[in-house]
């Protein structure tokens, strides 16, 4: 698998080598914001659940798939956080095995009798949802803790499949040469950048060498702070795109509700 380096490693030095930032100065890597995975998981909540799609199901399929991005809380205070605590496969496979654990007891099971088919169903969706959309788009971009806290180490899937009229098919997911000789990516030597940081990487000015605004005093004049909303034209459409879709199929069940209800009233 070819993982590519997608952080900065601080090196013994201090220096910040080879990789991008999650920082919004990174522009090779701006990851996708938490509006472009709910935007994502509402487009698979609506396919997946079809006329069970309410607001409901949009509360509870956002919800799951925002828990991720909450690890970025705890980077100030537990450096490597963001993308470890949040964003790895242990956490939905404890939910998955909590449901098949409840869902074993047949009729004594909560989450059945509290909520019945559909809320088995919702709860399944919302787990589809929170891998789908709100881990693996980090894995591609960016990059993952992917088993944490079982083991520790930052991993992206990246690569790319295509056909050419000269040398075939090619692809360059799968990379069978040698690792290279650097460090492993974990928490203990990689970190991202977020809005939280003490000192965030974007907007700093020098002053140093008297050609600041100020002018000789050395150091950060300014720190500009972003909040990522859609920083490319593709993660853009998917914000209106999802909007359309979960609009329509709210209308088409609220109308659907409604002609019941007319139905059963002149009945």
């Amino acid at each position: 698998m070819a993982w590519a380096a997608a952080k900065a490693y601080r090196g013994g030095n201090g220096g910040l080598h080879a990789g991008t930032f999650k920082s919004g100065h990174a522009s090779g890597t701006c990851v996708p914001s938490t509006l472009i995975h709910v935007s994502l998981a509402l487009l698979l909540a609506a396919g997946l659940l079809g006329t069970e799609f309410d607001g409901r199901s949009v509360l509870v399929v956002a919800a799951a798939t925002a828990v991720p991005d909450l690890d970025v809380a705890l980077e100030p205070v537990l450096s490597g956080a963001h993308r470890s605590v949040g964003h790895n496969f242990v956490l939905p496979g404890l939910v998955l095995l909590a449901l098949a654990a409840d869902l074993r007891r047949g009729p004594d099971s909560l989450l059945h009798r509290r909520y019945g088919d559909r809320g088995v169903t919702l709860a399944f969706t919302a787990v589809v949802c929170l891998v789908g959309a709100g881990i693996v788009p980090d894995l591609v971009v960016g990059g993952i803790n992917a088993f944490y806290p079982l083991h520790d180490a930052f991993y992206t899937v990246d690569g790319r499949l295509f056909y050419s009229t000269d040398r075939g098919w090619v692809q360059t997911f799968v990379d069978l040469s040698p690792d290279d000789p650097e460090p492993q990516r974990t928490t203990s030597n990689f970190d991202f950048r977020t809005v939280l940081d003490a000192e965030p990487t974007l907007g700093v000015e020098d002053s140093g060498g008297g050609s600041g605004e100020a002018g000789g005093g050395g150091g950060s004049q300014r720190v500009e702070r972003l909040f990522p909303v859609a920083m490319t034209g593709f993660r853009a459409w998917l914000l209106p795109l999802a909007a359309f879709v979960t609009g329509t199929r709210l209308w088409r069940a609220r109308r659907s509700a409604n002609a019941g209800v007319d139905g059963g009233d002149r009945a």
